[in-house]
């Protein structure tokens, strides 16, 4: 599977390289993070597309496989709460979505294994 160089803000770019080196997560997902960081598009604030996935973004994906769609909103961890929809920036799915824009698939390590997602919609308060 071809994967995209990811879109980041220059403060989420921040995010994920500070979390990258003080993580847990399996080697597999510290690999292609490392390697998704290095080939990341950075942009202001400002100039960062409306369809990118990024904190505060409200997005809804579909397990490739299963066809089961999940939306939610992208927030840090102090903020969480699955019941109303608020995923934290750190959980598996939010690092992996993380500067993908709609009409992307990702393939990440859950804790159930490989799984792949495609991205169908991102919106932004």
């Amino acid at each position: 599977m071809e994967t995209k160089p990811l879109s980041l803000s220059k403060n989420d770019f921040q995010l994920l390289k500070d979390h990258l080196e003080k993580s847990n997560m399996s080697p597999y997902n510290k690999e292609k993070l490392a390697a998704e960081l290095r080939e990341a598009s950075i942009f202001s604030e400002e100039e960062l597309p409306d369809d990118v996935v990024c904190l505060k973004s409200h997005t809804r994906i579909s397990n490739v496989k299963t066809g089961q769609e999940f939306t939610f909103t992208l927030v840090m961890p102090e903020e969480a709460n699955i019941k109303v929809g608020k995923v934290s920036v750190f959980a598996p799915i939010g690092i992996a979505l993380f500067g993908y824009r709609t009409g992307d698939r990702i393939q990440w390590e859950m804790p159930d294994g490989i799984q792949e997602f495609e991205i169908l919609s991102v919106s932004r308060p």
